[in-house]
C-alpha cells in the first residue's frame, strides 16, 4: 500500500518494473523518468491517480501498460516518444481529451488499448500507419466523427473493437481490406448509410460483426443481414423496389423495360387499376391478366 516512493528514481539500471495488483495509491513519480533502460513497466490494478506524467517518454519501453487505476487527465503527447514501445495498455481510467496524434510515431505497437476511459473527439487518422497492430480497442469511450478510411491500412488486425461510443457517418468500404480480424465490433453509435459490400469480405470472423444499435440503412450485404441486429431506420431513404432507369414495378415485381415480352400474371389475385408504367415496357408482344379484381379504364399508355 502506500505510494511509490520518488526514490524509485535512482535506480537506473532497472529493465523491469512490476508492481501490478497491489494497493498503490497516489500519483507516479515525476523520478520515474529518470529510468531510462526501463523496458517493461506494469502499474495495472492499482488505485493510482492524478495524470499520466509527460516523464513516461522513457524510450527504452516496449512494455507499458496502467490500466485499472483512476488516472485523469490527458494522454500526454509524450507517448509518441516511446518508439520500441509494443504493447500499451492505459484501459479502464478516468482519462479525457482526444487521443494523441503523436501515437502515429508508435510503428512498433501490436497492441492498443486505450477503452473504458472518457476519451473524445475523433479517431486521429495518424492510427492508419500503426500497420503491425493486432489489438485495437478504443470502446466505452466518447469518440466522435467517422471511421477513417485510413483503418483499412491495418491490415495485421485480428481484434477491432469501437463499440459504445459516439460515432458518426458511414463504414468505410476499407473495412474490407481487414481480411485477418476474428471479432469486430461497432455497436451502440450512431454510424447511418448503407453497409459497405465490402464487409462480405472478412471471412475469417469467429461470428458475425455486431453492428446492433446504430442507424444504418437496408438493403444490407446478404452476408449479413440476418444478423444485423436492431438499427434507428427512420431517417433512412425508403429504398426503391426496383431499378428506376431499367426496370419497371408492377403490382409489387420487378420488370425489366428492354427483356420483357410476355407478362402473364392470369389469377394472381391483383387488385386496382392497371398502372401506366406498363407503357415503358417497350417490346411486350403478350398481356394476360384474367382472373383478377382489376378494374379501371384501359391506360392509353
Amino acid at each position: 500500500t502506500g505510494q511509490i516512493p520518488p526514490e524509485i528514481g535512482q535506480l537506473t539500471n532497472l529493465v523491469f518494473l512490476q508492481l501490478n495488483n497491489n494497493q498503490f495509491t497516489g500519483e507516479i513519480p515525476s523520478e520515474i523518468g529518470n529510468l531510462t533502460n526501463l523496458g517493461y513497466l506494469n502499474l495495472d490494478y492499482n488505485q493510482l491517480s492524478g495524470e499520466i506524467p509527460s516523464e513516461i517518454g522513457l524510450t527504452n519501453l516496449n512494455y507499458l501498460s496502467l490500466s485499472d487505476n483512476q488516472f485523469t487527465g490527458e494522454i500526454p503527447p509524450e507517448i509518441g516518444e516511446l518508439m520500441n514501445l509494443m504493447y500499451l495498455s492505459l484501459y479502464g481510467n478516468e482519462l479525457i481529451g482526444e487521443i494523441p496524434s503523436e501515437i502515429e510515431q508508435l510503428t512498433n505497437l501490436t497492441y492498443l488499448y486505450l477503452d473504458n476511459n472518457q476519451l473524445t473527439g475523433e479517431i486521429p487518422s495518424e492510427i492508419g500507419q500503426l500497420t503491425n497492430l493486432t489489438h485495437l480497442y478504443l470502446q466505452n469511450n466518447q469518440l466522435t466523427g467517422e471511421i477513417s478510411p485510413e483503418i483499412g491500412n491495418l491490415d495485421s488486425l485480428t481484434n477491432f473493437r469501437l463499440h459504445d461510443n459516439q460515432l458518426t457517418g458511414q463504414i468505410p468500404p476499407e473495412i474490407g481490406q481487414l481480411t485477418k480480424l476474428l471479432y469486430l465490433y461497432l455497436s451502440y453509435n450512431q454510424l447511418i448509410g448503407e453497409i459497405p459490400e465490402e464487409i462480405c469480405n472478412l471471412t475469417n470472423l469467429f461470428d458475425f460483426p455486431t453492428l446492433d444499435n446504430n442507424n444504418l440503412c437496408p438493403p444490407y450485404p446478404s452476408c449479413i443481414e440476418e444478423n444485423i441486429g436492431y438499427q434507428d431506420t427512420s431517417n433512412c431513404e425508403e429504398q426503391p423496389l426496383c431499378d428506376e432507369e431499367t426496370e419497371v414495378e408492377l403490382w409489387g415485381e420487378c420488370y425489366n423495360i428492354e427483356e420483357t415480352t410476355n407478362l402473364s400474371l392470369q389469377e394472381q389475385e391483383l387488385t386496382g387499376e392497371i398502372p401506366p408504367e406498363i407503357g415503358n415496357l417497350i417490346n411486350l408482344t403478350s398481356i394476360v391478366l384474367f382472373g383478377n379484381d382489376i378494374y379501371g379504364e384501359i391506360p392509353p399508355e
